[in-house]
């Protein structure tokens, strides 16, 4: 992959080149949030554009991110649940922010995919491997950062919906809103309200012999945000989100059925004025689970409160742009648990941190970030997390730019309180996880032709973690810190556009190769599967996105590729690689201030047999059809 990265370098820089004819000189834009992205320099984080989160509108964030990224998500069904394992980790080793609130279930340390809809965010971003040192717990094998912005002034409407095979649908309803109060504040917002069922129900109970777990899911949830912003560099914004997930499995056996229904009450206060800014949450998480009649459930209700103070500074140096920025901060959080399945009816804790970010612009060519976070956790020590990263560019022209990046930085995972405080089974003495992850790589951006662009980028990692935790069979499934395990890989991905005018067209192309094995053994169980790879992780996979827009019409092809993934930890029962293509078209009708963009999807479109996870086969070929009804008010700014 490295010489395919040289050689296509080497094509670039000796071919014939054109400039831009026509360009617009646009001014910089300053964008302040509350997720320090900024500070992320020589990390790798993908960012999606608008255009990309609306053709997923009535799907979950998994879809999207199989497509578009390296991470593979254990799927144990449509609508059931979907977990995520990054860079060659477990489920518990990705970090989930909202708005720079860690919304991973406290309880599971991770979070269910399948309840995380593309309708719920405006902003989405993956980053790549351990951000400890600024994300906070469980960024181990990388974090996926979702986000609210403000809208324009004026007043957008759209409703929407979507019918799938098997009798699923989703729904959708959406404002989009601003105002200008006076000549110094303005307001603007968003209300989105989506409900839909995923229903594997198919027309046959079997595929090649394998059975197909039948399931119902039914989604809910609504999303408010509120920004008020003023000239004098003053925000006060309001977020709401509020999800509701029903999945049944089995629905139609009364002795085997089985019953899981998700809450989640998150809702967030957020000021800055300038350089500071502060920030409040409560985030609720309800868990009930049931068998058979569904009488009893097992009930479980955790609270989090969360208090955050930070404070931005900046020191230019010299004439040429130089500067240093400071990001220093505190977040104070209390847990409340209270489950059945705990020693003690109620569970509390205290847990802070103390964060220093920076961010040297040494010259025009080099940027560097130190960081560094103290985590502070009632009966625990966790360790000092810093971090190390910083990019250079090599060459610099008006059509080829080629920077080299790379990072060195501590991760630590918190373990969850089911692993502290489950009846016998958890262990209040467990460790928290930590490790060493470094990664160097390369981005490259070349423009063809004055109508043709192509970006790539190539990057290696090497991530070990200590004290990983596991549930011991040979002591009853007991938590211990049992392993040492290594995940090293490599990343590539390519992205080319052409525009002529009526005629536009594109591809994103992406591959991974993850080698992820235990590479100690703390007792003689664990020490016979040394070396191995780890369970439900593909060694290879690969993704690619091919579009062509002519006038109003898009045609989309879709595909992802994995290998063969090992089921049993001594590798010796593995689920056959498969490879999935889907489709789309789409096009938009203009009507005055009404728009209607209509999307037809095949899913699956050879009808290929894969099994995930679980031995049970997953869908075949199924189809979808939405129409967006979409009214847009002629006001666009406020001032």
């Amino acid at each position: 992959m490295v010489i395919l990265f040289s050689i296509t370098t080497g094509i670039l820089l000796s071919g014939k080149t054109y400039a831009q004819k026509d360009s617009i000189r646009l001014e910089p834009v300053i964008v302040q949030g509350f997720v320090p992205v900024k500070f992320m320099s020589g990390l790798k984080v993908q960012k999606f554009d608008s255009t990309t989160l609306s053709q997923f509108k009535f799907r979950n964030i998994s879809d999207l991110l199989s497509l578009y990224t390296p991470i593979a998500f254990k799927n144990y069904g449509p609508g059931q649940l979907n977990t995520a394992s990054f860079r060659g980790t477990s489920s518990n080793h990705t970090a989930v922010l909202w708005n720079g609130l860690n919304i991973n279930s406290p309880s599971l340390g991770q979070t269910d995919f399948s309840t995380i809809p593309v309708a719920g965010f405006d902003q989405l971003s993956v980053q790549y491997g351990s951000a400890a040192s600024i994300v906070g717990t469980d960024a181990v094998g990388g974090s996926i950062l979702l986000g609210s912005s403000p809208v324009n002034a004026g007043f957008n409407a759209s409703v929407g919906h979507q019918h799938e095979s098997f009798d699923n649908y989703q729904s959708q309803v959406s404002a989009n809103y601003g105002v200008k109060l006076n000549d110094i504040w303005k307001i603007s917002g968003k209300t989105n309200a989506y409900y839909g069922m995923t229903n594997n129900h198919f027309p046959y109970s079997q595929r090649r012999g394998y059975s197909i777990l039948p399931s119902e899911t039914f989604q809910k949830g609504l999303v408010q945000d509120l920004f008020l912003q003023s000239k004098n560099d003053q925000e006060l914004s309001a977020h709401i989100w509020l999800t509701n997930n029903k999945l049944t499995i089995a629905p139609n056996e009364l002795a085997g059925r089985e019953l899981t229904l998700t809450e989640a009450y998150r809702t967030m206060l957020r000021y800055r004025f300038k350089d500071l800014a502060l920030r409040t949450s409560w985030v609720r998480d309800i868990i009930d689970y049931a068998k058979s009649d569904f009488k009893n459930p097992d009930h479980a209700v955790t609270d989090k409160f969360s208090n955050r103070i930070e404070k931005d500074f900046q020191w230019n140096i010299g004439t040429n742009g130089n500067a240093v920025q400071v990001k220093a901060g505190a977040e104070w959080t209390h847990f409340r648990a209270k489950l059945s399945g705990y020693k003690n009816p109620l569970i509390t804790e205290n847990r802070g941190d103390l964060f220093l970010l920076t961010r040297f612009q040494v010259t025009q060519r080099v940027l560097l970030s130190l960081n560094l976070r103290q985590a502070l956790i009632t009966r625990f020590n966790p360790p000092v997390t810093p971090s190390f990263g910083g990019e250079y560019i090599l060459i610099q022209k008006h059509f080829y730019h080629l920077k080299l990046k790379g990072s060195i930085a501590r991760s630590y995972r918190v373990p969850t309180l089911n692993e502290r405080y489950w009846k016998e089974l958890g262990n209040p003495e467990i460790r928290p996880e930590s490790g060493w992850n470094r990664e160097i790589g390369l981005d490259q951006t070349y423009q063809i032709t004055a109508n043709q662009h192509l970006t790539t980028s190539i990057t290696g990692y090497y991530n070990r973690i200590k004290d990983w935790t596991y549930w011991n069979p040979a002591r009853n499934y007991r938590v211990e810190n049992l392993k040492q395990v290594l995940a090293k890989g490599i990343e590539f991905q390519l992205g080319w556009k052409s525009n002529y005018g009526v005629l536009r067209s594109g591809a994103n192309l992406g591959y991974a190769f993850n080698n992820s094995t235990q590479e100690k053994s703390y007792d003689a169980y664990s020490a016979e599967i040394v070396g191995k790879q780890l369970v439900f992780v593909p060694m290879h996979s690969g993704n690619g996105n091919v579009y062509v827009l002519y006038k109003k019409w898009k045609v989309t092809g879709q595909l992802q590729a994995f290998s063969k993934r090992y089921s049993t930890f001594d590798n010796s029962q593995f689920l056959p690689g498969y490879t999935l293509v889907n489709m789309l078209t789409e096009t938009t009708l203009n009507l005055n201030r009404i728009r209607l963009l209509i999307q037809g999807r095949v899913d699956n479109l050879a009808n290929t047999f894969y099994l995930n996870v679980r031995n049970n086969a997953m869908p075949g070929r199924s189809f979808a059809l939405s129409l967006v009804v979409n009214y847009r008010s002629t006001k666009n700014n406020f001032y």
